[in-house]
């Protein structure tokens, strides 16, 4: 599983002005069943994706947010081993 920490860089009006294609962008991940997970943080200073699959796929997606094109937000990968989950969260455990 990675945790995929997003961390604004431009402003959050900035980020405004990008958010439609950013949040198709998340869309597709799910619909490409990366994506387990996604929301602000709080206080907004980015985001946070909780996702699956092979790194070097998930790393070339990143590169392909909106946010990142745009210099809005960096991203921090953190590949995380889950060996323990509650019922019904084993996909975490790949």
């Amino acid at each position: 599983m990675f945790i995929l920490s997003l961390t604004y860089i431009k402003s959050n009006d900035e980020a405004d002005r990008h958010m439609e294609p950013h949040m198709a962008w998340v869309r597709e991940g799910y619909a490409r069943g990366w994506f387990l997970a996604s929301g602000r943080k709080v206080p907004r200073t980015g985001g946070v994706v909780l996702a699956i699959g092979e790194r070097v796929a998930i790393e070339a997606y990143v590169a392909a947010d909106p946010f990142t094109i745009h210099g809005v937000a960096e991203y921090e990968i953190t590949e995380l081993a889950v060996t323990t989950a509650v019922e019904g969260l084993e996909i975490l455990k790949g």
